[in-house]
């Protein structure tokens, strides 16, 4: 199947590669040449502009944007509106907000252009194991574009689907991405207690590695975990600033729109904004309440 890519930077360059791979035609565009270099190496076709994207593709066209979620991705679908005809298809595979898509989805709509939006986990070990792919769109569209799925995905068969209309796709992955904060959380805290209690020496890499066989908290985190054990048992050099790209605050948002209780997630976000704090006011102002009620010491700097 013919296939136009958007964004070649690591992931879409390796879903290029893994298409190219399985006998798929690929024509991609990157505004940096060096990527479209890379997967012109793999295979793939590579173009200098999206007009020329588009003219290389034959009628009804599907072009799947792997780029940044945001300003990037609405300056893509702008460009590529006037270009576009009835019967083509846009995929966006990043992590828009589901809302920007449902608006997205609208305005190519009106010009007879079908748009699928493709939540899409798996990072850089995606080119090897597969993607899980969350889509949302027109059940039909869909199917037309089956054989591109199903190459992504893990299996065939598996680690893809349909999971509604369009906004599904993008509000499924939002989600998927609060509850990999959790998750996350969970498996920090836990490694930092057992860090802290040195009587023990407890070897963390050793512990990581017993959990992942058989214990029920083994999981694709964990294996990655215990990479990183491995290489740097103490974590020496990495600052304690952890960033989010947004999915886990549209998730606890939702959360509160909807009324449902979602804790874990919504304290998994609030510890990464602490992260970011060298110089806590309200840790300060704690210590200082202390001494006030207290006579308890404070430190000083």
């Amino acid at each position: 199947m013919e296939l136009g890519m958007v964004g070649l930077g690591r992931m879409g360059a390796n879903m290029t590669r893994r298409l190219v791979r399985a006998g798929h035609h690929v024509v991609g565009f990157d505004p940096n040449p060096a990527a479209s270099a890379r997967v012109e190496a793999d295979g793939a076709n590579s173009v200098a502009s999206l007009d020329a994207l588009v003219a290389a593709l034959a009628p009804p066209r599907a072009l799947w944007l792997m780029v940044p979620a945001g300003a990037i991705t609405e300056h893509s679908v702008s460009t590529l509106l006037p270009l576009l005809g009835k019967g083509d298809t846009v995929i966006d595979g990043g992590n828009s907000n589901y809302r920007d898509t449902l608006r997205r989805a609208q305005i190519l709509a009106d010009r007879g252009v079908q748009l699928v939006d493709a939540g899409t986990s798996g990072g850089i070990w995606g080119l090897e194991q597969g993607y899980s792919i969350m889509a949302g769109g027109d059940a039909r569209v869909i199917e037309r574009l089956r054989p591109i799925f199903e190459t992504l995905a893990p299996a065939a068969d598996r680690g893809w689907g349909r999971v509604g209309p369009v906004g599904a796709g993008h509000f499924a992955k939002m989600v998927h991405n609060g509850i990999e904060y959790g998750l996350m959380q969970a498996y920090a805290e836990g490694f930092a207690i057992l860090e802290r209690k040195r009587e023990f020496a407890l070897d963390l890499h050793q512990v990581a590695e017993i959990w992942r066989h058989g214990s029920v908290v083994r999981s694709w985190l964990l294996d990655l975990a215990s990479a990183a054990l491995a290489t740097n048992p103490t974590l020496a050099g990495i600052a304690p600033h952890v960033a989010d790209s947004g999915e886990g605050r549209w998730t606890v948002a939702e959360a509160i729109e909807l009324e449902v209780s979602a804790p874990v997630i919504t304290l998994s976000l609030l510890e990464r904004l602490r992260s970011r704090d060298p110089d806590s006011f309200s840790d300060k102002l704690l210590a200082v309440m202390r001494n006030q009620f207290g006579g308890h010491e404070i430190k000083r700097e």
